[in-house]
């Protein structure tokens, strides 16, 4: 469908009637996205390791949209196959996959664990892979569908002690190119964003490190760090009608670390 300039309204970024899927949804920046989508109009199928997720439900829930919570661990590729099919079978239908689960381990080359490797790669890569494929059989069915893959820093860098982390994130962005080459033409949408230096539990420890945190910010344009709130309009954004002509990108959010 095109559209001329005079029929643009705020509606093109709405999200009323569409369905998410949001992987590590309930804690973090995953909590983040997940009621930015809500706000927007969409019910969520969050999928968590874990079980804590009774404050991102009442957040969701106080928006007036649905919630459904979907245990899972996303390093083990025979836990994957059947999220798709739980959604579509709890809602009749998945609009928008938001890929954000992933995890870290630091150390020395030299040192790093085999086993280790293996988990990250599973995590942040590996998943990403089987569970787009996934959402986009029944999205190409649909005729339409949203891909968001998480992506990172360290998608254009290379980082020290996290081997693994860097290369799954290089690949998160190949495979957000690789995706949108053979969907756009079916009015699917795959990008990425890739956060840069964001205030989380899981940045605390550096944030506490004075030498390490000045050096931070003193990278940073902007001169701080983000917060989970600075990313929630961009997942907005990219999951609505409004990004309907951006296709295979990596949209950094990080007050201009990239160029500097």
């Amino acid at each position: 469908m095109s559209f001329s300039v005079k029929d643009f309204s705020m509606d093109f970024f709405s999200l009323d009637g569409k369905v998410a899927i949001v992987t590590g949804g309930n804690t973090g920046l995953g909590q983040g996205y997940a009621l930015a989508l809500a706000k927007a109009g969409a019910d969520l199928f969050i999928v968590t390791h874990g079980t804590n997720w009774d404050e991102t439900r009442k957040l969701i829930e106080s928006t007036g949209k649905r919630v459904e919570f979907y245990q899972a661990d996303l390093s083990k590729k025979e836990n994957i196959s059947g999220i798709v099919d739980k959604c579509v079978e709890v809602y009749g239908r998945l609009d928008i996959l938001v890929n954000n689960a992933g995890t870290i381990r630091r150390a020395p080359l030299t040192e790093y664990k085999d086993e280790d490797w293996e988990y990250i790669i599973n995590t942040n890569l590996n998943s990403v892979y089987y569970l787009s494929q996934r959402a986009a059989r029944v999205m190409v069915k649909q005729g339409a569908g949203k891909i968001i893959n998480i992506a990172s820093m360290l998608s254009f860098q290379g980082g020290k002690f996290v081997p693994p982390y860097t290369a799954s994130k290089h690949g998160v962005a190949g495979l957000t190119k690789a995706f949108a080459n053979e969907l756009a033409d079916k009015n699917i949408q795959i990008n990425a964003i890739a956060p840069g230096y964001i205030a989380t539990k899981n940045t605390e420890p550096i944030r506490n490190d004075e030498k390490r945190n000045n050096e931070i910010l003193s990278r940073i344009p902007a001169a701080k760090w983000g917060d989970p709130f600075d990313l929630m309009g961009t997942v907005v954004f990219l999951a609505s009608r409004a990004s309907d002509y951006i296709n295979g990108h990596v949209l950094a959010v990080d007050g201009g670390w990239l160029v500097r």
